[in-house]
């Protein structure tokens, strides 16, 4: 077995380039007795205090008020320390004890002696080649930024790189911990699992085998294990951050102006309003002008005759379409006032016959002018948002009703197609936005405060040719069916798993039960004032219980525990963006689409019985 001298104190250790942002100091704590203890006690400090979790677990407090966690497997075990920086505050904290402390090992008091020792009997390990890595812990603010799985592949490396056969250790269960360490090559040893007052949960032993690997995280843990003597070598630093200056904003943070998160529409400027264009330019306001109208009008005579290529002959008719208007003139110049830009545009029609041309084949033009007739409202944007970008980028729909409450977050960035200068704005008039960039020419009504008793009316207020129903909120989706089946509107749903999409044609069933009958004879009413559970389990009965994916059935018992919210992937808003996309088509043009329910499950697309060079299904 291999033992590292202490090499003295030197500058933590970094990772290297590609490696996660942390940096780790190391040291092995004296024997019992010997040294200085004060970093002993400040990690027993720092771990208490953590432990106890604002008061989750009280036995690590102190009647003083300190937090103590005095364990005599301190002395001669291995500490590393994670910092964001050199100097920073500690935020997580992992122990390795090696063979040299192990009639003190947490696992031995545990299972007992005798038991201890059996075990590892049964497992052919000789007592003097196992080590025990436990007390991970890090500060809540790290937290879910794999800094603990990087620690723990730390210790595991460690005890590779130190001579280790096998590892034991304890693991909490109450948040997953157990199956935290399963994901490293540990396995519960069956028996020993039960409930410990100090932890305040159920407690069993976990055991890994050095040749058996180190599981899904066997990469993370090789890597470690061959740069542990330079993290070892770093030496340990104090626990206490370094005191630092505070720093005053730079003067253009202070005085920047804030993002305008309400306005949406764009102004469109035509020749006749040249002075209000030169106002404009003169403002300062433009921060980038995009004129392509000589690009887009060659586009346009090769769009109207495909066969057209000879440069000379397009120049001629670009000139013959402006029919001595100078090119500035033509067209329109859209302002966009969120971005600063000003974008120099071709007429409607002619921008929407070139902007569409690509999707002849698929939908012509008759079909294409007739689709821009149509009046959609679109309810929850963020599989809405899918669903309305994809309408605006197949032409389907020349109106819209948008209405969402919610504002765009950082979470998602995960199946939003918006960047992070969008953090913050109302989802109806992100969607708003970026439906205008696409095509400035759409007629946009947006309702910020979603779907409500007080706005529901206005919302169908005019008349809508199809409703995309895309909502969290139980009360919204049964009211807003209830209006569109008295006006006669079909309704299109995706739900996000297994590509499950529901048609309702109320335009054709007047008497059709909503929701295809799922919940009963259920009113909006009736779906006001419901608990957490009550929606959960009329969501479950929405989209059927026993045809949801494993993952979404295993998901509902996790919420507001280890999930924050419904799990969602960008590829699967995209297909719900497809699949409703296909959908409105269909029933804007009169063509086949029935009542019911469809799934296009991607997982099952994609499995070995559908590829037809293994002689699968087309």
């Amino acid at each position: 077995m291999t033992h590292l001298n202490h090499p003295g104190p030197r500058e933590s250790w970094s990772p290297q380039p590609g490696s996660p942002d942390w940096h780790v100091t190391a040291f092995l704590g004296p024997r019992p007795g010997v040294g200085d203890p004060t970093l002993i006690d400040a990690v027993r400090e720092l771990r208490a205090r953590i432990l106890f979790d604002h008061g989750r677990r009280p036995a690590f407090l102190r009647s003083d008020g300190s937090h103590a966690d005095d364990q005599d497997l301190d002395f001669g075990a291995w500490h590393f320390v994670a910092r964001r920086s050199p100097g920073g505050e500690p935020l997580g904290y992992i122990r390795l004890s090696t063979p040299d402390s192990g009639d003190r090992f947490q696992s031995r008091a545990y299972l007992g002696d005798a038991d201890y020792e059996a075990f590892l009997a049964a497992e052919d390990i000789p007592v003097s080649e196992v080590f025990e890595h436990s007390r991970l812990v890090v500060e809540h603010r790290a937290r879910k930024l794999g800094l603990g799985q990087y620690l723990n592949a730390l210790a595991i490396g460690a005890a590779h790189h130190l001579g280790a056969r096998a590892m034991i250790g304890t693991s909490g269960t109450k948040d997953g911990q157990d199956r935290f360490h399963e994901r490293f090559g540990f396995r519960p040893v069956p028996g020993t699992r039960r409930y410990v007052p100090q932890y305040t949960e159920d407690v069993v032993i976990m055991f890994h085998r050095v040749l058996d690997g180190a599981g899904r995280q066997h990469e993370l843990v090789t890597r470690l294990r061959d740069e542990f003597p330079l993290i070892a070598g770093s030496g340990p630093a104090p626990l206490l951050p370094r005191p630092r200056t505070p720093r005053v904003a730079p003067l253009a943070l202070t005085e920047a102006a804030p993002p305008d998160r309400e306005v949406w529409r764009p102004v469109l400027f035509t020749a006749v309003h040249h002075q209000a264009l030169d106002r404009l330019l003169a403002s300062g306001e433009v921060r980038e002008v995009h004129d392509t109208l000589d690009e887009q009008l060659a586009e346009l005579v090769r769009s109207r005759e495909p066969g057209c290529r000879d440069a000379a002959e397009i120049a001629r008719k670009k000139t013959e379409q402006l029919a001595g208007v100078a090119a500035w003139e033509y067209g329109t110049w859209v302002w966009y006032p969120w971005s600063g830009r000003l974008v120099h545009v071709l007429p409607r029609e002619e921008f929407r016959l070139v902007r569409t041309d690509r999707n002849r084949g698929r939908i012509e033009r008759p079909e294409q002018r007739e689709l821009l007739t149509k009046r959609i409202g679109i309810i929850g944007l963020s599989v809405g948002n899918s669903a309305a970008l994809t309408f605006a980028l197949e032409g389907i729909g020349g109106a819209y009703k948008l209405a969402d409450f919610d504002e765009f977050g950082l979470s998602n960035l995960n199946r939003l197609r918006a960047g992070v200068h969008h953090l913050g704005v109302n989802k109806a008039v992100l969607t708003a936005r970026q439906m205008f960039e696409i095509d400035p020419y759409l007629d946009i009504e947006i309702e910020r405060d979603g779907l409500t008793p007080e706005t529901i009316e206005d919302f169908f207020d005019g008349g809508l040719d199809l409703l995309v129903e895309e909502c969290d909120t139980p009360w919204v989706k049964i009211a807003a069916r209830e209006y569109a089946r008295d006006l006669g509107i079909p309704v299109v749903m995706d739900c996000n798993d297994r590509g499950m999409l529901d048609v309702e044609r109320f335009d054709l069933e007047p008497d059709r039960p909503l929701l295809h009958g799922l919940l009963g004879d259920v009113k909006s009413v009736d779906l006001a004032e419901l608990g957490h559970q009550q929606k959960v389990d009329l969501i479950l009965a929405m989209v059927d219980a026993d045809r949801i994916s494993p993952e979404l059935a295993a998901s509902f018992g996790e919420l507001g525990h280890t999930l924050s919210s419904w799990p969602q992937l960008a590829s699967g808003v995209a297909l719900g963006g497809a699949l409703c996309g296909e959908a409105a088509r269909r029933v804007l043009l009169g063509r086949p689409c029935a009542s019911g329910r469809f799934y296009t499950d991607l997982s099952q697309q994609v499995s070995p019985s559908r590829n037809v060079f293994a002689g699968g299904a087309v």
